[in-house]
């Protein structure tokens, strides 16, 4: 990272549309100076932020392809430094042959002073563009990773939430808190050198109560935040039983499709089939595992393997249980082994839904606690949804969620315990300031890393590799 980071002043250009064809693609170049690059690329310098029609030329002054080509100056544009788009006719060839038609112009020798157009331009690294835009101010770290959390985003409510958190909706929630807690380590490092007046002066400025309500201010960011993450990963929901309990058709009724396939075969599936749902914008993560028994199959005693790993690492398990066979012995006998099984190897934190399907076959049978639904008429559908939502932890916040990640819940939840213990350092007096101004600076740097104020360079490699190239 620190030679990636080393390399921010260079020169950079790629394909920043999706691989493939398409009607329109585009070629981005970033860096100081692009003015003589772009007149060479277009054989005219366009106007500033002005899309401009025109051939984009080869080294023979031949045009490769025709399209608009805008020009960004620094320090108004993407990364705040001087942007040329070409925005082409979207088939691979012509965007690579437009890529390689940038690096060589580059190279080409200035009529003016001799000296290549823009030396040094190279292949951006995935992210390299946003990176850059970060590193130039021009968006803080939670910007940044709502960019690709947007290009991302799996159902509509993520989208709006990344799109909410692009907008800095979330950065100004953190910049709220820290405002507030640079106020309140001023007032308390401002006792430390006025020790035999310190705990007047906290009382005259109300430094508990600043604290208890930046503690209550926080509590509101941070359900908006976990909030956020559950809309950008989901839940992973495992659906479980024995063979032909009707897995297979759950998955099909949730998601609305024939993904699986259904017979009265036991061990039809063999193998895990994956769909992810939403449910009020909310992913699920849906998997269809092999019927759990004892078999003598080879390829379904691997399937079954699968099913329980699966298992295990579940964030919810739907467990099912066939109404026509309840007072079968050895249907009952299995589902006890079954059960056992689960206590065994689930974690206590991963909840368990009963799901008793077929009550269209068995409309009479009395179950326990639990979903009693028709994956065939999508009966108790609903009500399987709404459990699931409740599982998943959802409750759409009032004044909107943003796009987390699982790094700015944690960078919340340790901001959380260092005024937990500041609070217990301020209620303990004059012994306890000069430790509770250490957990107040200790809370400030865990904001700070929401942002990108404070973040190593290690943490900022694995951000913007996870981008796309181009972007």
């Amino acid at each position: 990272m620190m030679n990636r980071l080393a390399r921010h002043d260079e020169p950079i250009a790629a394909i920043a549309t999706a691989p493939g064809r398409g009607a329109v693609g585009i070629v981005r170049v970033s860096g100081k100076g692009l003015a003589g690059l772009t007149g060479r690329l277009c054989g005219r310098l366009p106007k500033a932020r002005e899309a401009s029609y025109g051939p984009f030329l080869d080294a023979a002054g031949e045009a490769i392809d025709h399209g608009l080509a805008i020009f960004f100056p620094a320090p108004h544009s993407f990364t705040g430094e001087d942007v040329l788009e070409l925005q082409a006719h979207g088939g691979p060839v012509v965007l690579q042959l437009l890529l390689a038609r940038c690096l060589a112009a580059a190279q080409e020798p200035d009529p003016d002073t001799g000296r290549p157009l823009l030396a040094g331009l190279r292949v951006a690294a995935p992210g390299e563009f946003t990176e850059r835009a970060f590193l130039n101010d021009k968006i803080d770290l939670a910007q940044a990773e709502a960019i690709a959390d947007l290009i991302d985003a799996s159902t509509e409510a993520a989208a709006r939430s990344a799109s909410r958190s692009l907008s800095g909706e979330f950065s100004r929630e953190i910049q709220a808190l820290l405002d507030a807690l640079v106020h309140l380590r001023m007032l308390v490092e401002a006792t430390l050198d006025f020790p035999e007046e310190e705990i007047d002066f906290l009382q005259k400025a109300d430094a508990q109560g600043k604290l208890e309500r930046l503690t209550a201010q926080l509590a509101v960011v941070m359900r908006r935040a976990q909030q956020g993450a559950l809309l950008r990963e989901g839940i992973k929901v495992v659906i479980a039983g024995q063979p032909n309990a009707g897995k297979s058709s759950l998955l099909n009724a949730l998601a609305g499709a024939e993904l699986a396939i259904v017979t009265p075969v036991a061990g039809t599936t063999r193998d895990v089939v994956q769909q992810t749902i939403q449910i009020e914008g909310v992913p699920l993560h849906v998997l269809d595992t092999a019927g759990l028994r004892v078999s003598d199959d080879e390829v379904e005693r691997i399937g079954i393997a699968r099913a329980w790993g699966h298992i295990e690492t579940a964030d919810a398990v739907l467990l099912l249980h066939d109404l026509t066979r309840l007072d079968a012995p050895a249907y009952q006998a299995e589902e006890d082994r079954i059960t056992r099984e689960l206590n065994r190897k689930l974690p206590k934190t991963v909840p368990v839904i009963d799901v008793w399907n077929k009550c269209d076959a068995a409309p009479d049978a009395v179950v326990p606690d639990g979903v009693r639904l028709s994956a065939r008429n999508g009966e108790g559908l609903d009500a399987l949804r709404r459990q699931l939502l409740q599982v998943a932890g959802w409750q759409a916040a009032p004044e909107g969620v943003f796009i987390a990640r699982e790094r700015h819940v944690q960078a919340l939840r340790r901001v959380q315990d260092h005024l937990a213990h500041a609070t217990g350092h301020l209620a303990a007096q004059a012994q306890m300031l000069d430790i509770l101004a250490e957990e107040l600076r200790l809370a400030q740097n865990a904001l700070s890393e929401i942002t990108g104020v404070f973040t190593s360079d290690d943490l900022l490699g694995v951000i913007f590799s996870s981008f796309c190239i181009g972007k």
